[in-house]
């Protein structure tokens, strides 16, 4: 789990893609930022300079230069002390304009990262804080297997040995993609949005017991494996047991949630028993969690469709 992010690191993740170029304080590779900073203080992650609340990542235009120019020169000093004092992750001066000698100077004295790209600053603003919010999001690791049934992203958990990733393959055959196998990690990108991926290490791998470790993109195909996906159902594989008594069960299923993070995910209960083709179950459990996103609930109508027949039983 990434808890901190350095200035180094997000220079050479995004350098290639920004055209960034480092101009001073290559010292200052080292600072960081921790996961938490960010919420217990007012300033964004990245933004347009700012000097009464600096951002961690401070981008200068030419509005931001042009307003450095028009201060005298005492002005000009105390404000750049007070942006190194405030200790930027980095500055990164937009539409490679000529980086003022002052600027410069105090970059390098301060170590503070100073670095110059051809992108304009909204593109900088806009993939900077995206990427920094990405890398330092709350992030996961649970147990299953995380697959893409009728585009959206199911994690299919249970204990060992009750044939997870053999249902995992059979989804597989039957056209459906595996995105991570054991250990999926999931990231809250967003207030509602858990995005999850697969750990390097085990990128496009499946176990099976008594087959082991496949590839899947080799055996299936480009088009039988996901990079990525958003969590929106948990099908949960329990042993069978005596079939509930109770009659609302019958009716609506065995459901619930699972809190992820700080999300509630929707939870389906699947009993495993001899004879029951859980790949079929798994669809039509998706499929039913379709319905219910767009609101319409089989279960919600039938009982009302129940009452409404013995409402009108009681009228003479």
């Amino acid at each position: 789990m990434i808890d901190r992010l350095r200035a180094r690191e997000l220079f050479q993740e995004l350098g290639e893609r920004l055209q960034l170029r480092w101009l001073a304080g290559q010292k200052g590779g080292e600072r960081v930022i921790e996961r938490g900073e960010h919420l217990s203080r007012r300033p964004s992650l990245a933004g347009y300079l700012n000097v009464i609340h600096p951002n961690k990542v401070q981008i200068v235009g030419s509005a931001e230069l042009a307003w450095l120019d028009g201060l005298d020169a005492r002005q000009r000093w105390e404000v750049l002390q007070k942006i190194m004092d405030a200790r930027p992750l980095a500055m990164v001066i937009t539409q490679d304009q000529t980086c003022p000698t002052d600027l410069r100077d105090a970059a390098e004295e301060s170590d503070t990262p100073l670095w110059v790209s051809p992108r304009r600053g909204y593109e900088l603003l806009n993939l900077l804080q995206y990427h920094v919010a990405r890398s330092l999001a709350p992030r996961i690791t649970l147990h299953g297997v995380f697959m893409e049934i009728y585009s959206i992203g199911v994690l299919v958990t249970g204990d060992s040995g009750l044939g997870k990733s053999e249902l995992a393959l059979e989804l597989i055959s039957r056209g459906h993609r595996l995105v991570a196998d054991d250990a999926p990690e999931f990231t809250q990108i967003a207030p509602d949005v858990l995005d999850g991926t697969c750990p390097d290490l085990l990128q496009d791998l499946l176990e099976v017991r008594g087959l082991g470790v496949m590839n899947i993109r080799q055996m299936f195909g480009d088009t039988a494996v996901k990079k990525n996906k958003y969590l929106r159902l948990v099908v949960h594989l329990v042993r069978a047991q005596e079939p509930s008594q109770e009659a609302m069960a019958r009716i609506t299923g065995e459901s619930g949630s699972r809190r992820v993070l700080d999300l509630d995910v929707p939870v389906v209960e699947l009993p495993v028993a001899a004879g029951r083709n859980l790949a079929v179950l798994t669809e039509a459990a998706v499929r039913l969690h379709l319905l219910r996103s767009k609101g319409m609930d089989p279960a919600a109508a039938f009982l009302a469709r129940h009452s409404e027949f013995l409402l009108q039983g009681e009228l003479p």
